[in-house]
This record gives C-alpha cells, sequence and structure tokens, in this order.
C-alpha cells in the first residue's frame, strides 16, 4: 500500500480538517460490486445515484443520512426452498449495504424505484452566506463595521 503525503496541500487549503479520514475511509470502501451503481451529474448542483436492485421491492430497502454518509441497504427474508429445486441459481437473493460519503450541503431530494433500478436524487444546496460575494477595498482610513463606509462616517 503506497503512502501519500498531503502536507504540502495543507498549507494552502484552509478548513479540510475531515479530507485525511474521508481519503482513508475511501481506501478502506467495501469490495465487491454488489449491487451496481452509477453516480451522474445531471447539472452543476445536482446528482443521481442509480442503483441496480432488482428483486427487492420499497419495504425491502432502506435509505439514511447520518453525518454526511448516505446508507442503502436493502434484505429480503430467507425464501422456503424446500419445494423448489433450482438446476442453476444465478440471481442473487443477500442482503447489502453500501455507503457514500457525501459532501457538505448535499441532500437527498428524491428517492424512487423503477423497473429494478433504485434512483437516489441530490442537490448541493449551498447557504447564501457561504456563496462568493464581492468585497470592496477602500483606500481611506474610515473603519467599516457592519454596513457600509458611508454609515460608518456618519
Amino acid at each position: 500500500m503506497n503512502n501519500i503525503d498531503f502536507s504540502p496541500l495543507f498549507r494552502s487549503m484552509i478548513g479540510f480538517d475531515r479530507m485525511t479520514s474521508a481519503l482513508e475511509n475511501a481506501s478502506r470502501s467495501e469490495s465487491g460490486g454488489y449491487p451496481p451503481y452509477n453516480i451522474e451529474a445531471s447539472g452543476e448542483n445536482d446528482y443521481r445515484i442509480t442503483m441496480a436492485v432488482a428483486g427487492f421491492s420499497q419495504k425491502d430497502l432502506s435509505l439514511e443520512v447520518r453525518e454526511n454518509i448516505l446508507t442503502v441497504s436493502g434484505g429480503r427474508p430467507d425464501e422456503e426452498d424446500g419445494a423448489r429445486r433450482f438446476l442453476y441459481r444465478g440471481i442473487a437473493n443477500r442482503s447489502f449495504e453500501r455507503k457514500f460519503q457525501l459532501a457538505d450541503y448535499v441532500k437527498v431530494v428524491d428517492a424512487r424505484l423503477e423497473n429494478g433500478l433504485l434512483h437516489i436524487d441530490l442537490r448541493r444546496e449551498i447557504p447564501e452566506a457561504m456563496k462568493p460575494r464581492k468585497i470592496e477595498i477602500r483606500g481611506d482610513s474610515r473603519r467599516c463595521i457592519d454596513g457600509s463606509a458611508n454609515e460608518a462616517a456618519a
């Protein structure tokens, strides 16, 4: 396993304290590909996760968001196979749990099950206070506190 030194990045990045833990979690992510899924960007702030969950009904699936981690799990009760004799069993009948790390301000806005596909729509909703804003640069010595320079001069 390779160790990566991120210290040069931390010299110019402020407020990314959780980045190292997120990278560690990503390196320890679960192996295996069940169930298969896609992640797509459908706009600047809109995303969709599509999971192939054929054979699962709505009551068999569960979605939960806790501390910016979206957990999708599915489980079906074991079927009584005593009366059935399979010559080949290729359809998976197993439980699963898949976790996705969500960035700050990413919210689940919709989830629906269609034709064996679970679609989870997400949107990044940045609060007004966090959006970029223009800061005026003044050349005089007047102070500006909670208002404009004109109010401070009055």
